[in-house]
């Protein structure tokens, strides 16, 4: 399931984080991070993923 959900962080990275989190801070944090550049959402939700 990891798998899954980096590509998924790859291609949306909130969803590969919501997948792995649910609504929390995290996410919240991906969503922001997505919007200032999609390169440091990509890092911190494989990063999230990663971790757990």
């Amino acid at each position: 399931m990891d798998i899954v959900r980096i590509i998924l962080a790859i291609l949306l990275p909130p969803v590969g984080v919501f997948l792995q989190v649910g609504l929390g801070l995290q996410f919240w944090i991906n969503i922001v991070l997505t919007i200032l550049g999609y390169i440091p959402g990509i890092i911190h939700a494989i990063w999230i993923i990663a971790r757990r």
